[in-house]
């Protein structure tokens, strides 16, 4: 079964241009330069005696979620997965409201999957979503999922991967051929078996200078190397790489994503 990976978002959490910064990217007339906050989309058509339908499955929903949504015509969302708690991955959560409405009226709440850590921030933030005596009659028509090891969404096995993030152990996740690891400092050994295999890899590289929770350009390609991925996608970049500069000197199997970009991924189980 085949689906489409977007690139919703390839930037830090303060994304590209980086406020009150005038270096040569966050200045930068190239659009690949342009970098909102990290967040993924995933589609497949799935397969049924009906003829199929369009299924949406997002990863993270961050502060630019609404903009990223818009960007890529996304009229309805099926699942959303978060790999961590942090602001840049989930303060665009409320703007599920409109899509969630949809998925109720089609028969229930959009399942939000989140680790126990993750699902008590969301629960903290937003209260007037989640509490028991929420009243606000405009909340968003979601429901937190416990995140196991493996789930099923429409015919698609969405695999937890840990990777580890600075002192925290987060959610990267492997879909068919694919996989998604964000805000990667590094990947624990039992994870690198369960990236065996893999024709595309999403692997955040912050820039060249070391960061104590964000791998650099040179981490990730030893990652990269060790996967024998046949293609690998750099995501989660600062304004320190720039796109066309930093491309000329990665290896051919290796590109830095871009906003907007979407590639082809085989989804079957």
């Amino acid at each position: 079964m085949e689906g489409r990976l977007t690139f919703l978002g390839t930037g830090t959490s303060m994304g590209v241009p980086t406020l009150g910064c005038d270096c040569a990217v966050c200045t930068s007339a190239d659009p690949h330069d342009r970098r909102l906050r990290p967040s993924a989309l995933l589609r497949w058509n799935e397969e049924n005696s009906n003829g199929g339908r369009e299924r949406a499955v997002v990863i993270d929903t961050g502060p630019d979620f609404r903009e990223q949504a818009l960007r890529a015509g996304l009229r309805r969302v099926d699942a959303v997965f978060y790999t961590h708690a942090h602001a840049d991955h989930i303060l665009g959560m409320d703007d599920l409201r409109p899509l969630s409405f949809v998925a109720f009226r089609e028969g229930g709440p959009i399942p939000l999957y989140a680790t126990a850590e993750t699902a008590e921030v969301l629960e903290r933030i937003y209260d007037y979503t989640f509490s028991p005596q929420a009243t606000y009659p405009n909340r968003a028509r979601v429901q937190l999922e416990p995140l196991a090891e493996r789930n099923r969404i429409h015919g698609v096995e969405f695999l937890r991967v840990p990777v580890l993030h600075g002192g925290m152990k987060i959610a990267g996740f492997r879909f068919g051929n694919a996989a998604y690891l964000t805000d990667v400092s590094g990947i624990p050994e039992e994870s690198f078996e369960l990236l065996e295999g893999l024709e595309h890899l999403v692997l955040s590289a912050l820039r060249h200078k070391p960061h104590p929770s964000h791998a650099t350009v040179e981490q990730a390609l030893g990652w990269s190397r060790r996967i024998g991925a046949r293609h690998t996608w750099l995501t989660h970049i600062a304004h320190e790489l720039g796109h066309e500069e930093t491309n000329r000197a990665l290896p051919d199997s290796v590109r830095l994503a871009y906003d907007g970009l979407t590639i082809p991924v085989s989804v079957s189980l």
